[in-house]
């Protein structure tokens, strides 16, 4: 069984994408305690300017996934699952 839990709405659109945090996070002057929370926001946007919707929701394991080891050292890359629904709004799953 499919890791993606059951929609209301049908699913127009899936994907996996592997997404880099190599230069955003870093690759930039961040304190070290900022890189985990700074990688969540930076998926996020990545997603809205890609896929075109204003309403991303983030499931809790790709959350968790990212602060597994910490504030300080989040994973330079991730793979996940986008699945884009009926209402514009899309759902990220770790792949």
């Amino acid at each position: 069984m499919s890791d993606v839990p059951d929609i209301d709405s049908e699913i127009i659109e899936q994907k996996t994408v592997t997404i880099s945090f190599s230069k955003p996070i870093y690759g930039r002057r961040l304190p070290r305690a900022r890189r985990a929370p700074r990688a969540i926001k930076f998926l996020r946007e990545r997603i809205k300017r890609h896929w075109d919707v204003e309403e991303v929701t983030i499931d809790e394991k790709v959350n968790e996934y990212i602060f597994q080891r910490g504030l300080e050292y989040p994973p330079r890359k991730i793979t996940v699952k986008i699945t884009k629904t009926e209402d514009d709004s899309v759902e990220v799953f770790l792949a």
